[in-house]
């Protein structure tokens, strides 16, 4: 069974910067680290070639030249391959684009029974991508899994997580699945991973290596557009009230009060 799984790396939460002029995230000088839902879909699709005990796992990813270090790492924890798109042409793309070039990606990887991404991405949360690679391919998805109940050469059969509880749904082969941090607990990579990795090489694709309509690519090919993006502004201190309960109640009307008059 041929696998593929597609990963984002994305800032590290703890470092996001904002550019105030670009209203864009700067990622020049942060730390950046693997979408943390994407381990999960790595880990799957290695829980699903050990059980099989055959096929192949390539990891493909969108992004500028450092994204290979995000590629090496999946390497670590047991892919196969990695492949990177990346090119100028690819900035500035939306959820509909970064699907569209991921897919047209795909196609040129080849044969493939299985898709899989974490259920989205932590710095966009849009949740968009997976389900846009799907559209783009002319193949069913199911997004939201759990769990993967089973799987055979030609169908899976998977739990689909809801508000209310879980669905069970069938699909044939190919599929995109989308999976939830509740479906496993990812792996560290190895020692003998890590060494791998090191020598691995990593294949990467240009706009011109890809079957694509280049007015589909990266800002231009964006139907939609991030207008503003700020941070949230720093909280005020708290404030600790003591006493009986009575005696609280009236200093919070008192604070309430001072509050809303100004």
């Amino acid at each position: 069974m041929n696998i593929i799984v597609c990963i984002k790396q994305v800032p590290d939460t703890t470092e996001i910067r904002i550019n105030p002029e670009t209203n864009t995230l700067v990622r020049e000088g942060v730390a950046s680290i693997i979408n943390p839902f994407d381990l999960y879909a790595i880990e799957e699709a290695l829980r699903i070639k050990e059980k099989s005990g055959q096929g192949k796992i390539t990891v493909l990813s969108m992004g500028p030249p450092q994204v290979q270090d995000a590629l090496r790492e999946t390497i670590a924890m047991g892919a196969d391959e990695a492949v990177l798109l990346s090119d100028r042409a690819f900035a500035g793309s939306d959820t509909w684009a970064t699907s569209y070039t991921l897919a047209r990606g795909i196609e040129k990887i080849g044969e493939y029974d299985l898709i899989i991404c974490g259920k989205q991405a932590i710095d966009g949360d849009t949740a968009q991508v997976g389900p846009g690679i799907a559209v783009h391919l002319n193949i069913p998805q199911i997004t939201y899994v759990r769990k993967i109940e089973e799987i055979t050469n030609s169908d899976i059969k998977a739990e689909r997580m809801t508000e209310e509880g879980y669905e069970v749904l069938e699909s044939l082969l190919p599929v995109m699945l989308t999976v939830v941090k509740e479906i496993n607990d990812p792996r560290l990579p190895s020692l003998k991973g890590k060494l791998r990795a090191k020598k691995a090489e990593i294949t990467t694709w240009t706009a011109e290596d890809l079957d694509v309509d280049q007015n589909s690519l990266g800002l231009d090919g964006s139907p939609t557009q991030v207008v503003k993006i700020f941070s949230p502004p720093a909280r005020g201190k708290g404030q600790m009230l003591e006493g009986e309960t009575s005696e609280i109640c009236e200093k919070l009307v008192e604070v309430l009060k001072k509050e809303l008059t100004g």
